[in-house]
Formats: structure tokens, C-alpha cells, sequence
């Protein structure tokens, strides 16, 4: 079963991958939570074409990924779990959890560092926020996650099934709390303490560096509320708030070629550990849940 399910690695992945696009957009459609004032076919296809500027380059460079380096750590009893007896369901859901806590620990990094915050601000620098930002990531960066995510893999030798069921979650649940999409408050409410859910995770894409270093997490929620990085709602409201970041506001910095020299481009301001501005997580007023009870979702679309 296991051999059968690795063996399909690929088509799992790219299904799984393009059946959660179709539904987000669909949903978009169907139920926005902020009006969109940028035409479709600028962003997404700048966003798209990124993505596939990504993984043919991620595939070109490294001559294993994750899941096949699991495969090889299995094999030669490379890691912790290949030294510790545990069960198999024990092992999966422990590997599960602890590659969640890396991923968020990596997304810290990418702030807290100016060089890396060169990189991951072509993310923050969409104007809009829908489920295509969520595969918005420079080619650089994505080269450094995955040395990152390989040593974290070869440390703790997860098992594969682990390493993949966990990568098409967080594809699916990535692209998810990205979407432009509408909630009720109350289900909103309830879900995001399993799960990041867009309204938390569109916080983190505000203007305002002090809601920018906060809610990292992008599948699990726990880490945020757990280390102190959790901010419950944006100040201005999620139809008030503003998208982006201060330095790539024109429309021209949406294209492809554009967001990738963004990293040699100005200052490296706003992130975490910027002095030179006020980047603490604005708790008062972030964590007051009633923030956003006077901004009723604006629906309209605009072609």
C-alpha cells in the first residue's frame, strides 16, 4: 500500500494541487470576503507562471526532493525515527506535527532576517489577496526552503507516507488560507483553532509591519497562539485593511519580471527585527475579536 501510494507521489501532488485551485476559485467567485480591483488575468497568470518557474526549477537542481529523501533515510536508517521504535501511526502523526513546527520556525526566519526578508517580501508584495498568492515565492527561496526542509527530513526520518501526506496538506491548506473567500464569523471562529483559516492568515499579509510579524503559521494555528505570534484580527478590519507591503505598490510591480529582482530593490524595511519602525504585533487592538464586527464584506467584483 505504502509503495503504491509513493509510487503515485506525482499525480497525488498535482491532483490534489489543482482540484484545491479549482475549488478556491469557484468559491471566490461564488463568495468574496474583499472586493477585487485588479483584473484577474494580471495576477494570476504572473502568479502561475511563477509557480512553474519554481518547480521547474526546484526539479532541475535537486536530484531528490523530500519524500525520496525519506525513502533513502528509511533505507539506511538515517535519522531519529529510523533509530527509535514507535508505531507506524505514532511516527506518521509526531513526524506530521514536527514538520509543521519547522515550517513555521522557517517562516519566522524569513522576516527575522533581512537577507531572507528580501526574498520572502515578493510574497507580501501582492496587491491582493487570493489563493494564487499563496503559490506567489521566489525562486531563491524556494531553493532555500527546500535545503531546509531536506535537513530537516534527514534529521528526524520521518516516514515517507508522513513527508508526502504532509506536503499535499500543505499545498492544499496553503492555497486555502489564501483564498478570498467568506466564512461565517462563527465557523471562522471555531475552525481556526485547528486549522489557519483566511481571515487569520490575511493578518499577515496587512501593510502594517506589526500585523505583518504575526500568524506564521500555515497549516497549523497552534504555534502562533502557543509562541506569542498570534494576532486575532487586522486593526482596520479585513475590508479596511490594507494588502501588501509600503514598497511595491504600482500595478506593474505585479509582473513576473518585476517580482523577481524585487529581492535588489530598496531597503530591506519591515521585517520582525526592524528597528528603524514599530514591527511588534499590535495586541490591544489585534486581538480584539468585535475589530472587524463594523466592516460588513464588501462582495462586489469587478471585472
Amino acid at each position: 500500500m505504502t509503495e503504491t501510494i509513493l509510487g503515485s507521489e506525482p499525480a497525488i501532488r498535482l491532483t490534489a494541487f489543482l482540484g484545491v485551485l479549482a475549488a478556491m476559485a469557484l468559491w471566490e467567485i461564488a463568495a468574496p470576503r474583499r472586493r477585487r480591483d485588479i483584473p484577474r488575468v494580471i495576477r494570476w497568470t504572473n502568479n502561475i507562471a511563477l509557480v512553474v518557474i519554481d518547480t521547474a526549477i526546484l526539479r532541475l537542481t535537486f536530484p531528490i526532493l523530500a519524500v525520496g529523501l525519506a525513502v533513502t533515510a528509511e533505507d539506511r536508517g538515517w535519522g531519529l525515527f529510523n533509530t527509535v521504535e514507535v508505531p507506524f501511526w505514532a511516527g506518521v502523526l509526531v513526524s506530521m506535527l514536527l514538520l509543521d513546527i519547522a515550517i513555521y520556525l522557517q517562516h519566522v526566519m524569513f522576516h527575522a532576517i533581512p537577507a531572507l526578508w528580501r526574498l520572502h517580501r515578493m510574497h507580501h508584495a501582492d496587491l491582493e489577496f487570493d489563493a494564487t498568492t499563496g503559490l506567489r515565492f521566489h525562486p531563491i527561496e524556494i531553493l532555500i526552503s527546500m535545503v531546509f526542509k531536506l535537513a530537516v527530513v534527514a534529521a528526524l526520518g520521518p516516514p515517507a507516507v508522513a513527508v508526502l501526506l504532509f506536503e499535499v496538506i500543505l499545498n492544499a491548506t496553503a492555497l486555502f488560507n489564501h483564498a478570498n473567500i467568506s466564512l461565517p464569523p462563527s465557523v471562522d471562529r471555531w475552525l481556526r483553532w485547528i486549522i489557519v483559516t483566511p481571515d487569520m492568515h490575511r493578518v499577515h499579509h496587512s501593510v502594517d509591519p506589526r500585523e505583518t510579524n504575526s500568524n506564521y503559521g500555515f497549516n497549523l494555528p497552534w504555534w502562533d497562539r502557543l509562541l506569542g505570534t498570534y494576532v486575532a484580527q487586522p486593526a482596520k478590519g479585513h475590508t479596511g485593511m490594507e494588502i501588501g507591503i509600503e514598497q511595491f505598490r504600482t500595478t506593474r510591480d505585479l509582473w513576473i519580471d518585476r517580482m523577481l529582482v524585487q529581492p535588489i530593490r530598496g531597503p530591506a524595511s519591515g521585517y520582525a527585527l526592524d528597528m528603524s519602525g514599530n514591527s511588534e504585533p499590535q495586541s490591544e487592538q489585534a486581538l480584539d475579536s468585535q475589530s472587524d464586527k463594523t466592516n460588513i464584506p464588501d462582495t462586489e467584483e469587478k471585472d
